[in-house]
């Protein structure tokens, strides 16, 4: 599915998300339920390789899954052993008085240059403000100082306050992800006005992601994704706005290639240099990407 140079850049397509497992050294506690069979088994960065290449897919970012300490080591050996993953968005308990050591840790290790950032499952806390915390504006401060970004994994209850947290960090850099997941085929609202809230301060950035998943994952259509999509690139602007594939979970709607297809298709209004912004330079600019 290659495109032409202006679709892709000459430096080729960033994705921007994307998971690797191997259930032989940790189960993912989020696996609950028969539905999620497809992709209960192990995916490593030669499975996503191959899939890579056919999409002209040059470079990507490699995302925590579960919040283990032990896990972010892996990937940051994984990235420094492939030359396919230019990024590592890890995990640190944000909550631990000693989250600062905790970076600085990983930061000091010999492949420690491919941490990028941070994560957390906020859409998995009980507490819609978690977010609000003072432990846990304590800990993204530390993220800030330690020059990392940080990954947004929210749904729509969580965005009032991950509005009133980027408000309070002006010095972080946020990057949502999936879109904040909305459901897809629902109402557009209140999702689309928060996200907008949170799309208006400027050191906020959104991956154009996870959206397969969040809609029927038998009979998706791309005209199904498009609001959504339009409403991130309007709000975000394509400066702002990354794709990913969130491979491999999105095979439980789709092929690596299809997502990608999808991408495309839902901005194909965009010009070069914008299709270029989201398919590469945002991602390379925000994580600082070498």
């Amino acid at each position: 599915m290659p495109g032409s140079e202006e679709e892709i850049g000459v430096n080729g397509r960033v994705d921007a998300h994307h998971h690797v497992w191997d259930l032989s050294v940790r189960e993912q506690t989020w696996m609950v339920g028969p539905e999620l069979d497809p992709v209960r088994r192990n995916f490593s960065i030669d499975d996503l390789a191959p899939l890579a290449a056919a999409a002209d897919v040059t470079s990507t970012v490699l995302v925590q899954t579960v919040g283990v300490p032990a896990e972010t080591p892996e990937f940051l050996e994984v990235a420094a052993g492939n030359e396919l993953v230019a990024g590592v968005v890890g995990w640190v308990d944000l909550t631990a008085a000693g989250v600062a050591d905790a970076l600085a840790g990983l930061k000091e290790r010999p492949d420690g240059g491919w941490l990028k950032g941070i994560r957390h499952q906020v859409h998995d806390e009980p507490d819609p403000r978690w977010l609000c915390r003072d432990d846990v504006r304590a800990g993204l401060a530390a993220v800030a100082d330690a020059g990392l970004v940080y990954d947004l994994l929210t749904k729509t209850p969580h965005l009032p306050a991950a509005v009133e947290t980027v408000q309070a960090l002006p010095q972080l850099s946020f990057v949502v992800d999936h879109i904040s997941k909305p459901v897809v085929g629902g109402d557009l609202e209140p999702w689309a006005s928060e996200l907008r809230a949170l799309a208006a301060l400027p050191n906020v950035s959104c991956k154009l992601s996870g959206m397969v998943t969040e809609a029927s994952w038998t009979d998706w259509k791309v005209s199904d994704l498009q609001p959504y999509a339009d409403v991130v690139l309007d709000a975000f602007g394509p400066d702002r706005v990354m794709f990913g594939s969130d491979w491999p979970v999105c095979l439980l709607a789709a092929s690596y290639g299809e997502v990608v297809q999808a991408a495309v298709d839902l901005t194909s209004d965009l010009n070069g240099p914008e299709r270029n912004a989201v398919f590469g330079d945002t991602a390379r600019r925000v994580y600082d990407l070498t």
